[in-house]
């Protein structure tokens, strides 16, 4: 008997021994997988133990799930409006600009960055809190609600910054209002006028709308007025900022009526320094250096001639590049005025030099002919002027002196006697006055060079105060 039950307890304690060894080596996984199943359902009922490393995927899923369950995000339509088959929804605006990043006048754009804001209330996506705060999310919650479908009316490209994720914040309050705001940088439309180039001050305005939406539907209006747009220190390189200001309006289109449009205009006046150094000193430069060839001898053609010419190719080269660098606009522009008025002081030197060349010629010619001049002498050599030849080497025959005597006893009429004399103010009188002007002028063509030397400074001091009076 007792000899039975010695050997029964140790059959029992054989039996009993390796089972937790056998049992934790044999089957881990099933031992961690419970303690997982405690961790996650009867924590907090039965103190079960939990993982760290599941304890945290666990919770942050189990966060997701509440923020979406909390904005009842499932139980709604967001295909659809707020209010929809009701009054139109408000939607508020406000816009800070970062920078405005250029402004060209070759393709008459401008590209600007900006904060867009929008502000509206949406019953659907309230909460109860108790301490009334915020709740702020990403662009991942964006793609699953309703927002205005705001797009830039005469846009060319966009787009929303994406670095290092989409600049897109989302703001939903207890109430249902919400904030939703990105950062774009759009690149849009601007029609210039450049008659006054570029003196000029242009008017440029991005157009903000809804798409689907028209006023029935939605209503878009500044949020805060006229401090709905803010603007940080903006320094451009042609232009001076002289003002930003919101607006607003109605714009039609025959097929789906009457939409809201806000306007975020600005006024740009261009820096004239640039221009003055690059456009209109070297065209003054090159129009006072054509002047120069009115203090050289008229007989010296070879210096006189390439002067003219240098000033009227590099007047076409600083026209040329001013064009290539403006829009092929079909009107004037008041660079245009400047530049082609210069280059017709630039020619009309050239013509003048022809003028005096010529005269020079017909005077040299009357004066061989009437014999004053020696038979030797060259006209040829005269004209083509090398320093070595001077008027006092021609021996012309002095005109004879006239006493007043002489001059007493002379006829006072030199016409004809049978000939009535012409009634004073006559056409034949003014005929033989101007005759004789250019009779006077050809003899003495030197001094066209005398006079132009005072005309032309004179004339071209006279067009730039119209001009500056005008544009400036």
């Amino acid at each position: 008997m007792h000899t039975l039950l010695l050997a029964s307890r140790l059959l029992l304690l054989a039996g009993l021994w390796p089972v937790a060894p056998l049992g934790g080596a044999r089957f881990p996984g099933r031992r961690r997988h419970k303690d997982v199943y405690l961790g996650e359902h009867d924590s907090h009922k039965h103190g079960g133990r939990i993982d760290f490393k599941m304890k945290k995927v666990d919770s942050t899923k189990s966060l997701l799930i509440k923020s979406e369950q909390l904005l009842r995000i499932e139980d709604h339509d967001f295909a659809i409006r707020p209010g929809f088959g009701g009054a139109a929804i408000p939607v508020g605006i406000d816009v800070q600009v970062e920078s405005i990043d250029s402004i060209s006048e070759v393709n008459m754009d401008f590209t600007m960055t900006l904060y867009l804001r929008h502000y509206w209330q949406d019953d659907r996506l309230a909460f109860p809190s108790s301490n009334n705060k915020s709740r702020t999310f990403d662009a991942r919650l964006v793609k699953k609600i309703w927002v205005p479908d705001v797009f830039f009316v005469h846009s060319k490209r966009s787009f929303i910054h994406d670095t290092t994720m989409e600049n897109i914040m989302l703001r939903v309050y207890p109430d249902g209002n919400i904030l939703y705001s990105v950062r774009i940088t759009v690149t849009a439309l601007c029609s210039m006028d450049f008659s006054r180039f570029p003196l000029d001050t242009q008017n440029c305005s991005l157009e903000l709308e809804s798409y689907a939406y028209n006023e029935n539907d939605l209503m878009l209006y500044w949020k805060n007025g006229n401090d709905s747009l803010r603007t940080d220190e903006i320094m451009l390189s042609q232009f001076f900022i002289e003002q930003f200001n919101p607006s607003f309006g109605l714009a039609f289109y025959s097929s789906t009526g009457w939409y809201n449009r806000l306007y975020i205009n600005f006024l740009l006046r261009r820096h004239i320094f640039f221009f003055m150094l690059q456009t209109y000193f070297p065209t003054m430069l090159m129009v006072m250096l054509s002047w120069v060839s009115f203090w050289i001898d008229r007989r010296a053609v070879p210096a006189r001639v390439s002067l003219g010419i240098t000033t009227v190719l590099t007047m076409s080269t600083i026209i040329t590049g001013v064009s290539a660098s403006m829009p092929q606009v079909s009107y004037v522009k008041a660079v245009d005025i400047y530049l082609w008025t210069s280059f017709l002081f630039v020619f009309l030197s050239v013509i003048e030099y022809a003028a005096v060349n010529y005269f020079t010629t017909v005077e040299e010619m009357k004066k061989h002919k009437g014999g004053k001049v020696p038979a030797t002498f060259n006209a040829t050599e005269a004209m083509a002027f090398d320093g070595c030849f001077h008027d006092n080497e021609i021996d012309l025959t002095p005109f004879p002196d006239i006493s007043g005597t002489s001059a007493s006893n002379q006829p006072t009429s030199p016409h004809n006697p049978a000939e009535p004399p012409p009634s004073e103010g006559t056409w034949l009188r003014r005929k033989r006055s101007v005759r004789k002007n250019l009779d006077f002028i050809m003899s003495n063509s030197y001094m066209i060079d005398s006079y132009s030397r005072a005309l032309f400074p004179l004339a071209y001091l006279l067009f730039n105060i119209i001009y500056w009076s005008m544009y400036s």
